[in-house]
């Protein structure tokens, strides 16, 4: 038994699809079929039912899946105080980061961070919070960079930056010839949202009231700011962009932004990370490679703005 063969059976159980789990671990699948195989073959067990689809681990799987991955958190634990002893950069680095972060904020550090260390194997994911939560208590990441909501006790965070809430208003739409948008004047427009899980959206539906007009026939839910953007550039209604995507708007763009009155609706920015997570010099890199790389204006809660 090895650790590689018990990584092969954790990624088919996370894929529940075995040439998607070899491509995961780049090894061919009969390689990873194989090594699996010669696990089963020894412990005398099925691990995965194979005639199942999606392939679903037996009821001993499910107990060999549970112990593999417990002893690949230890085995990972070890390497990573060994790491941290030598203030190593070295080793495989996950962050999951929301969607709405990730266009804006990912450009602005992460090109630089990989040209003054290369050697480091840092790998981004977009997840949502809960997914975020999920894949630090699970190990299956290192961090989180999301925005700081109640209820993340469990983890540790390290602040990065405060973001504020901008309206982008088609010309067309009445709220246009507005210097600043008031929450009381956000009512009966067709209002492009996030789906609901998606703290951003929960964010604004929360501080503008918006809990009428996110269920009625005139507010649309889809999965993208950018979309929201192109429809709103193409004449019809309103949506809501972060502070990072401002600076990234050529002049017809900017045309559309419209700040809110005070104060400010504004979320902190956090990397969160487990209670017991070892490799604080990376994570101390990471921090300050990303504050760096943000406008400094933006690193402190400004008097106009309230955070939520």
């Amino acid at each position: 038994m090895t650790l590689q063969q018990l990584e092969y059976v954790m990624a088919v159980y996370r894929f529940r699809h075995f040439a998607k789990a070899a491509e995961y671990c780049n090894v061919t699948q009969p390689t990873l079929s194989s090594m699996v195989q010669k696990l089963e073959d020894e412990l005398g067990i099925k691990i995965f039912d194979r005639k199942s689809q999606p392939i679903s681990p037996t009821p001993i799987g499910k107990s060999i899946v549970e112990q593999a991955w417990k002893v690949l958190l230890r085995a990972r634990k070890l390497k990573e105080t060994i790491e941290e002893e030598k203030h190593s950069l070295l080793g495989t680095f996950t962050i999951g980061i929301l969607p709405t972060i990730a266009p804006y904020l990912i450009p602005r550090f992460f090109p630089q961070l990989m040209n003054k260390y290369p050697d480091m194997d840092v790998r981004i994911v977009e997840m949502k919070t809960d997914e975020i939560k999920r894949g630090l208590m699970r190990g299956d990441i290192d961090a989180g960079i999301l925005a700081l909501l109640d209820e993340m006790d469990h983890f540790d965070s390290e602040h990065l930056f405060y973001e504020q809430f901008f309206a982008y208003v088609a010309e067309g739409d009445t709220l246009f010839k507005k210097d600043n948008i008031k929450t009381a004047d956000l009512t009966g427009e067709y209002l492009w949202l996030l789906d609901e899980g998606h703290c951003f959206r929960d964010q604004l539906v929360r501080f503008c009231h918006l809990k009428a007009a996110a269920t009625s026939k005139k507010a649309y839910s889809l999965g993208s700011i950018e979309t929201f953007m192109r429809i709103v550039e193409s004449g019809k209604g309103i949506t809501f962009i972060p502070e990072l995507a401002v600076y990234q708007l050529e002049d017809e763009q900017r045309r559309l932004v419209r700040p809110f009155a005070i104060p400010v609706p504004t979320r902190e920015i956090v990397m969160i990370t487990g209670k017991n997570f070892i490799r604080k010099t990376l994570r101390s890199l990471l921090v300050e490679e990303i504050q760096a790389s943000i406008p400094k204006d933006m690193l402190a809660l400004r008097q106009t703005q309230k955070k939520i």
